[in-house]
Protein backbone atom coordinates (compact mmCIF):
# COMPACT_ATOMS: atom_id res chain seq x y z
CA UNK A 1 0.00 0.00 0.00
CA UNK A 2 1.43 3.34 -0.82
CA UNK A 3 2.02 5.79 2.26
CA UNK A 4 -0.43 8.71 2.24
CA UNK A 5 2.13 11.10 3.09
CA UNK A 6 3.65 10.45 -0.38
CA UNK A 7 1.78 12.70 -2.23
CA UNK A 8 2.24 15.50 0.40
CA UNK A 9 5.84 15.14 -0.02
CA UNK A 10 5.82 15.18 -3.86
CA UNK A 11 3.54 18.31 -3.54
CA UNK A 12 6.61 20.17 -2.00
CA UNK A 13 9.24 19.24 -4.72
CA UNK A 14 7.61 19.40 -8.17
CA UNK A 15 7.05 23.16 -9.21
CA UNK A 16 7.67 22.30 -13.00
CA UNK A 17 5.10 20.90 -15.38
CA UNK A 18 2.90 19.10 -12.66
CA UNK A 19 2.80 19.46 -9.33
CA UNK A 20 0.51 16.22 -8.05
CA UNK A 21 -1.98 17.59 -5.55
CA UNK A 22 -1.69 16.17 -1.96
CA UNK A 23 -4.45 13.65 -0.38
CA UNK A 24 -5.56 16.24 1.28
CA UNK A 25 -8.27 17.79 -0.45
CA UNK A 26 -9.70 21.03 0.44
CA UNK A 27 -13.18 21.33 -0.84
CA UNK A 28 -14.48 25.23 0.52
CA UNK A 29 -16.00 27.34 -2.33
CA UNK A 30 -18.29 30.21 -1.85
CA UNK A 31 -21.24 27.86 -3.60
CA UNK A 32 -22.74 24.90 -2.08
CA UNK A 33 -21.28 21.64 -3.13
CA UNK A 34 -21.14 17.95 -2.96
CA UNK A 35 -19.28 15.41 -2.99
CA UNK A 36 -18.76 12.92 -5.55
CA UNK A 37 -18.51 9.30 -4.77
CA UNK A 38 -15.52 7.75 -5.51
CA UNK A 39 -13.44 4.35 -5.50
CA UNK A 40 -12.19 3.31 -2.52
CA UNK A 41 -8.58 3.09 -4.35
CA UNK A 42 -8.98 6.72 -6.01
CA UNK A 43 -6.33 8.21 -3.93
CA UNK A 44 -3.75 5.17 -4.07
CA UNK A 45 -3.92 5.16 -7.60
CA UNK A 46 -4.17 9.03 -8.60
CA UNK A 47 -2.00 10.93 -5.57
CA UNK A 48 0.57 8.62 -6.30
CA UNK A 49 3.13 11.55 -7.89
CA UNK A 50 2.70 10.07 -10.94
CA UNK A 51 0.77 10.81 -14.36
CA UNK A 52 -1.43 8.23 -16.51
CA UNK A 53 -0.12 8.21 -20.46
CA UNK A 54 -2.03 6.79 -22.72
CA UNK A 55 -0.78 6.54 -26.40
CA UNK A 56 -2.94 5.81 -29.49
CA UNK A 57 -3.13 4.95 -33.00
CA UNK A 58 -5.22 7.53 -34.81
CA UNK A 59 -7.65 7.62 -37.58
CA UNK A 60 -8.82 11.08 -37.95
CA UNK A 61 -11.71 12.98 -40.39
CA UNK A 62 -10.55 15.83 -41.70
CA UNK A 63 -11.44 17.64 -45.23
CA UNK A 64 -13.62 14.29 -46.24
CA UNK A 65 -10.97 12.02 -45.72
CA UNK A 66 -9.59 9.49 -42.71
CA UNK A 67 -6.07 10.64 -41.99
CA UNK A 68 -3.62 8.53 -39.92
CA UNK A 69 -1.73 9.63 -36.79
CA UNK A 70 -1.60 9.34 -33.17
CA UNK A 71 -3.08 10.47 -29.90
CA UNK A 72 -2.12 10.62 -26.32
CA UNK A 73 -4.10 11.22 -23.10
CA UNK A 74 -2.03 12.76 -20.16
CA UNK A 75 -4.42 12.46 -17.01
CA UNK A 76 -2.87 14.30 -13.82
CA UNK A 77 -4.23 15.97 -10.56
CA UNK A 78 -2.55 18.95 -9.33
CA UNK A 79 -3.99 22.40 -6.75
CA UNK A 80 -5.80 24.89 -8.56
CA UNK A 81 -6.51 28.40 -7.90
CA UNK A 82 -10.69 28.70 -8.50
CA UNK A 83 -10.31 32.15 -8.70
CA UNK A 84 -7.28 32.64 -11.32
CA UNK A 85 -7.95 29.46 -12.75
CA UNK A 86 -4.56 28.50 -12.83
CA UNK A 87 -2.36 25.81 -11.42
CA UNK A 88 -1.63 26.37 -7.97
CA UNK A 89 2.40 26.72 -6.92
CA UNK A 90 1.99 26.18 -3.19
CA UNK A 91 -0.18 25.10 -0.71
CA UNK A 92 -2.49 26.90 0.74
CA UNK A 93 -6.50 26.99 2.03
CA UNK A 94 -7.53 28.26 -1.08
CA UNK A 95 -6.22 25.40 -3.70
CA UNK A 96 -9.29 22.73 -4.63
CA UNK A 97 -8.04 19.33 -6.28
CA UNK A 98 -8.48 18.74 -9.87
CA UNK A 99 -8.38 16.02 -12.57
CA UNK A 100 -6.71 17.53 -15.29
CA UNK A 101 -6.84 16.00 -19.16
CA UNK A 102 -4.43 17.28 -21.34
CA UNK A 103 -5.40 15.37 -24.87
CA UNK A 104 -2.78 15.50 -27.87
CA UNK A 105 -3.42 14.32 -31.29
CA UNK A 106 -1.04 14.28 -34.24
CA UNK A 107 -1.58 13.67 -37.78
CA UNK A 108 -0.92 14.91 -42.09
CA UNK A 109 -3.73 15.74 -44.27
CA UNK A 110 -1.91 15.50 -47.62
CA UNK A 111 1.53 18.21 -47.53
CA UNK A 112 0.81 19.15 -44.21
CA UNK A 113 0.80 18.46 -40.42
CA UNK A 114 -1.99 18.84 -37.77
CA UNK A 115 -1.50 19.52 -34.08
CA UNK A 116 -4.47 19.37 -31.81
CA UNK A 117 -4.49 19.70 -28.40
CA UNK A 118 -6.98 20.16 -25.39
CA UNK A 119 -6.97 21.00 -21.76
CA UNK A 120 -9.86 20.18 -19.40
CA UNK A 121 -9.55 20.94 -15.39
CA UNK A 122 -12.16 19.54 -13.64
CA UNK A 123 -12.88 19.31 -9.87
CA UNK A 124 -12.10 16.07 -8.08
CA UNK A 125 -14.08 15.92 -4.96
CA UNK A 126 -17.40 18.41 -5.96
CA UNK A 127 -20.24 18.03 -8.71
CA UNK A 128 -19.33 21.65 -10.12
CA UNK A 129 -18.78 21.65 -13.88
CA UNK A 130 -15.23 22.02 -15.51
CA UNK A 131 -13.23 24.98 -14.41
CA UNK A 132 -11.39 25.57 -17.23
CA UNK A 133 -10.70 24.03 -20.56
CA UNK A 134 -8.52 25.26 -23.44
CA UNK A 135 -8.15 23.86 -26.85
CA UNK A 136 -5.38 24.72 -29.66
CA UNK A 137 -4.97 23.81 -33.21
CA UNK A 138 -1.07 24.48 -35.03
CA UNK A 139 -1.42 23.52 -38.73
CA UNK A 140 0.31 25.27 -41.86
CA UNK A 141 -2.83 27.68 -42.53
CA UNK A 142 -2.76 29.27 -39.25
CA UNK A 143 -3.49 28.76 -35.57
CA UNK A 144 -6.82 28.59 -33.54
CA UNK A 145 -6.75 28.94 -29.82
CA UNK A 146 -10.63 28.34 -27.38
CA UNK A 147 -10.68 29.41 -23.88
CA UNK A 148 -13.35 28.57 -21.60
CA UNK A 149 -13.48 30.00 -18.37
CA UNK A 150 -16.12 29.20 -15.25
CA UNK A 151 -17.24 32.07 -13.31
CA UNK A 152 -20.96 33.35 -12.99
CA UNK A 153 -21.41 32.00 -16.77
CA UNK A 154 -19.03 30.76 -19.08
CA UNK A 155 -16.73 32.97 -20.10
CA UNK A 156 -14.99 31.92 -23.90
CA UNK A 157 -12.36 33.66 -26.03
CA UNK A 158 -11.96 32.39 -29.47
CA UNK A 159 -9.19 33.33 -31.46
CA UNK A 160 -8.76 32.10 -34.86
CA UNK A 161 -7.21 33.25 -38.88
CA UNK A 162 -9.97 32.72 -40.49
CA UNK A 163 -12.36 35.99 -41.55
CA UNK A 164 -15.55 34.13 -41.02
CA UNK A 165 -14.36 32.59 -37.34
CA UNK A 166 -12.60 35.71 -36.48
CA UNK A 167 -11.56 37.07 -32.96
CA UNK A 168 -14.57 37.01 -31.02
CA UNK A 169 -16.06 36.65 -26.51
CA UNK A 170 -18.80 34.86 -25.76
CA UNK A 171 -21.17 34.42 -22.62
CA UNK A 172 -22.52 31.28 -22.68
CA UNK A 173 -25.17 29.83 -20.12
CA UNK A 174 -23.89 27.34 -17.62
CA UNK A 175 -25.04 23.98 -19.53
CA UNK A 176 -22.69 19.92 -19.48
CA UNK A 177 -19.45 20.28 -21.34
CA UNK A 178 -18.37 17.00 -23.24
CA UNK A 179 -15.12 17.75 -22.89
CA UNK A 180 -16.01 17.49 -19.09
CA UNK A 181 -17.72 14.26 -19.74
CA UNK A 182 -13.92 12.41 -20.05
CA UNK A 183 -12.97 13.47 -16.83
CA UNK A 184 -16.05 12.67 -14.81
CA UNK A 185 -15.72 8.94 -16.24
CA UNK A 186 -12.37 8.91 -14.82
CA UNK A 187 -13.86 9.23 -11.83
CA UNK A 188 -16.56 7.74 -11.43
CA UNK A 189 -18.46 6.62 -15.14
CA UNK A 190 -21.99 6.59 -12.88
CA UNK A 191 -22.08 10.16 -12.27
CA UNK A 192 -23.14 11.44 -15.39
CA UNK A 193 -26.60 11.72 -15.90
CA UNK A 194 -28.20 9.20 -18.78
CA UNK A 195 -30.85 10.94 -21.34
CA UNK A 196 -31.51 13.76 -23.16
CA UNK A 197 -30.38 17.19 -22.42
CA UNK A 198 -28.32 20.60 -23.82
CA UNK A 199 -24.53 19.69 -24.20
CA UNK A 200 -21.79 22.15 -25.34
CA UNK A 201 -19.71 19.54 -27.53
CA UNK A 202 -16.11 19.52 -27.22
CA UNK A 203 -14.04 23.00 -27.89
CA UNK A 204 -12.35 20.93 -30.99
CA UNK A 205 -15.18 20.37 -32.55
CA UNK A 206 -16.82 23.11 -32.63
CA UNK A 207 -13.51 25.17 -33.98
CA UNK A 208 -12.45 22.78 -36.69
CA UNK A 209 -15.95 22.66 -37.79
CA UNK A 210 -16.62 26.51 -37.48
CA UNK A 211 -20.51 25.23 -35.44
CA UNK A 212 -21.47 27.99 -33.84
CA UNK A 213 -20.35 27.59 -29.97
CA UNK A 214 -23.53 27.40 -27.87
CA UNK A 215 -25.05 24.00 -26.25
CA UNK A 216 -27.05 21.74 -28.70
CA UNK A 217 -29.95 18.86 -28.30
CA UNK A 218 -27.86 15.61 -27.00
CA UNK A 219 -28.61 12.19 -25.96
CA UNK A 220 -25.96 10.76 -23.23
CA UNK A 221 -26.11 6.89 -22.43
CA UNK A 222 -23.61 4.74 -20.41
CA UNK A 223 -23.84 0.68 -21.43
CA UNK A 224 -21.86 -2.41 -20.74
CA UNK A 225 -20.91 -4.64 -23.43
CA UNK A 226 -18.13 -7.66 -23.22
CA UNK A 227 -16.68 -6.33 -20.25
CA UNK A 228 -16.48 -2.92 -20.93
CA UNK A 229 -18.45 0.04 -20.53
CA UNK A 230 -19.34 2.57 -23.57
CA UNK A 231 -20.05 5.74 -22.96
CA UNK A 232 -22.04 7.81 -25.89
CA UNK A 233 -22.78 11.59 -26.80
CA UNK A 234 -25.55 11.85 -29.59
CA UNK A 235 -26.15 15.31 -31.32
CA UNK A 236 -28.94 14.91 -33.86
CA UNK A 237 -28.77 18.49 -34.91
CA UNK A 238 -25.08 18.16 -35.54
CA UNK A 239 -25.83 14.31 -36.78
CA UNK A 240 -22.70 13.83 -34.64
CA UNK A 241 -22.11 10.83 -32.16
CA UNK A 242 -19.07 10.26 -29.82
CA UNK A 243 -18.50 6.88 -27.79
CA UNK A 244 -15.70 6.13 -25.66
CA UNK A 245 -14.88 2.63 -24.57
CA UNK A 246 -13.56 2.88 -20.87
CA UNK A 247 -12.21 -0.99 -18.81
CA UNK A 248 -15.78 -1.49 -16.34
CA UNK A 249 -13.14 -1.71 -13.26
CA UNK A 250 -11.40 1.16 -11.47
CA UNK A 251 -8.86 3.17 -12.75
CA UNK A 252 -11.78 3.16 -16.01
CA UNK A 253 -9.15 3.11 -17.98
CA UNK A 254 -10.13 4.90 -21.38
CA UNK A 255 -9.41 2.01 -24.27
CA UNK A 256 -10.13 3.78 -27.03
CA UNK A 257 -13.03 6.00 -28.74
CA UNK A 258 -15.08 6.39 -31.97
CA UNK A 259 -16.26 9.84 -33.42
CA UNK A 260 -18.86 9.71 -36.38
CA UNK A 261 -19.36 13.05 -38.02
CA UNK A 262 -20.09 14.57 -41.69
CA UNK A 263 -17.40 15.66 -43.63
CA UNK A 264 -17.58 17.12 -47.01
CA UNK A 265 -20.94 15.09 -47.52
CA UNK A 266 -19.50 12.03 -46.52
CA UNK A 267 -20.09 10.48 -43.49
CA UNK A 268 -17.13 9.21 -41.65
CA UNK A 269 -15.15 7.95 -38.70
CA UNK A 270 -12.88 9.10 -36.48
CA UNK A 271 -11.08 6.15 -34.20
CA UNK A 272 -8.52 5.45 -31.65
CA UNK A 273 -7.31 2.52 -30.18
CA UNK A 274 -5.14 2.51 -27.15
CA UNK A 275 -1.38 1.05 -27.29
CA UNK A 276 -0.02 1.28 -24.49
CA UNK A 277 -0.25 2.92 -20.63
CA UNK A 278 2.24 3.85 -18.28
CA UNK A 279 2.44 5.46 -14.92
CA UNK A 280 5.11 8.29 -15.25
CA UNK A 281 6.34 12.13 -13.21
CA UNK A 282 6.79 13.21 -17.19
CA UNK A 283 7.44 16.52 -15.91
CA UNK A 284 10.69 15.48 -14.53
CA UNK A 285 12.18 13.75 -17.61
CA UNK A 286 13.23 16.17 -19.79
CA UNK A 287 16.82 14.62 -20.99
CA UNK A 288 18.39 12.43 -23.48
CA UNK A 289 18.23 9.64 -21.46
CA UNK A 290 14.13 9.85 -21.16
CA UNK A 291 13.41 9.05 -24.54
CA UNK A 292 12.70 5.31 -23.72
CA UNK A 293 10.03 5.93 -22.10
CA UNK A 294 8.42 7.45 -24.85
CA UNK A 295 9.64 4.57 -26.65
CA UNK A 296 7.86 2.42 -24.65
CA UNK A 297 4.23 4.24 -25.58
CA UNK A 298 5.33 3.73 -29.25
CA UNK A 299 5.58 7.29 -30.12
Amino acid sequence: MINIYTPLIFSFLLFFCSNPETKKENTTTKTIVKSIEKHPKFNEYWYAGKAEITSYTLSQVRYGEVHSGTAVTIFVTEDFLPKKQVKADYQNDKNIPILKLNSTKKFTTGIYPYSLMTSTFSPIAVNQKAIKISFSSQEWCGNTFVQLNNKNNYQIDFHSYFENNADKKLTLKKHPLENDFWNQLRINPKSITKGRYKVIPSMEYLALHHKEIKAYDAETNLIEKDGFQYFSVYYPDLKRKITIKLTKEFPYSIEGWEETTHSRGKKLTTTATKIKTIKSAYWSKNGVADIEERKELGL
